[in-house]
């Protein structure tokens, strides 16, 4: 049996209400910037990426969205997580997101809010939505 390497992720792709301020907001937040456009049957995929190309984020422009806030209960993507170095990497993202316009909150249940960073047993976890509600996690390595 031959064993294929294990692949690395290459791009998030992610359908977005407002293609331009979905831009800002991720090149602001994530600090990646628009590389390529890319045109498709009925839209526009803009990629984005940080300078040296380790995190693409590719937003998607459809002519046919029909405008309806993000929702992880339905089928596709439930959300997106990243991973930092450190517990102290996540509260330094807080303060990041706030400056962007992610409110703090008891639970990130609604566009542009976070949540304060539960400590679990697999990892430090703060959780955050952008404009769109798409769900975004940030993760740092549980301290053992």
């Amino acid at each position: 049996m031959t064993t294929v390497p294990q692949p690395g992720l290459h791009h998030l792709a992610l359908t977005v209400t407002d293609l331009e301020s979905s831009v800002q907001w991720y090149g602001d937040v994530f600090d990646v910037h628009p590389v390529l456009d890319v045109p498709h049957q009925g839209g526009v995929g803009r990629i984005l990426a940080d300078a040296d190309r380790r995190l693409m984020i590719a937003l998607h422009r459809h002519d046919t969205n029909d405008g309806a806030l993000f929702a992880e209960t339905a089928t596709g993507l439930d959300h997106a997580g990243f991973t930092v170095p450190t517990r102290a990497d996540l509260e330094t993202w807080q303060d990041h997101l706030e400056a962007h316009g992610v409110l703090r909150t008891d639970t990130a249940d609604k566009p542009l809010t976070q949540s304060p960073i539960a400590d679990e047993p697999y990892a430090s976890v703060l959780v955050f939505r952008d404009q769109d509600n798409i769900q975004l996690e940030l993760f740092a390595p549980a301290a053992h």
